[in-house]
């Protein structure tokens, strides 16, 4: 699959595909060849949880909002996927990701587009794909998986849509890509 991973990859050049498939296509590419079953529901492009959410409040599951951080004196980069509804106190999670209270920062836009390929409004967990040298370390909300959740919707490379893997499945998703994540209790 790390074989599969790289060709998909090879294809992926400032966040456009090459040739006709687009970022979303290689990703569900992607998904089904690790044998990962998903649900997807287009909507209308949103940039906030709060426009994404009356088109999507009918899904069975949890809606995640994602944070894409950088460490201001170490420069490590994060991914945060916690559940939309969950307020994230960046001091608290900076103590618990060890890089001190207040050194925690939203990353540019410029680093997620070079990084995961996708830009405002579009940061996803199912972007790591992407980052074929695991620069970025995978903070996820211990509640997404271990909540129960039947489902788990992440955008899919665009924000005109959400998707939704098993809790299980994103776990494989996040080991198979080399981003074994740091669980995180949010409540």
């Amino acid at each position: 699959t790390e074989s599969r991973r790289l060709v998909l990859l090879a294809s992926v050049s400032d966040g456009v595909v090459m040739g006709s498939a687009e970022p979303r296509e290689a990703l569900q590419e992607y998904l089904r060849s690790l044998g990962l079953e998903t649900v997807t529901v287009d909507h209308p492009q949103v940039f906030t949880v709060e426009e994404m959410m009356p088109h999507v409040q009918h899904l069975d599951g949890a809606i995640t909002k994602n944070l894409f951080l950088k460490d201001k004196k170490k420069k490590g980069l994060y991914l945060v996927s916690t559940r939309h509804d969950r307020q994230v106190n960046l001091n608290d999670l900076a103590k618990k990701l060890g890089v001190g209270s207040g050194n925690l920062r939203f990353a540019d836009e410029s680093v997620m587009v070079e990084k995961l390929k996708v830009g405002q409004g579009c940061a996803t967990a199912l972007a790591l794909f992407c980052d074929k040298d695991q620069s970025i370390q995978s903070v996820l909300d211990s509640d997404l998986v271990t909540g129960g959740h039947k489902w788990v919707y992440f955008h899919p490379m665009t924000n005109a849509a959400t998707m939704g893997l098993k809790p299980g499945d994103l776990l494989e998703f996040l080991k198979e890509t080399g981003h074994e994540p740091i669980l995180h209790n949010f409540e």
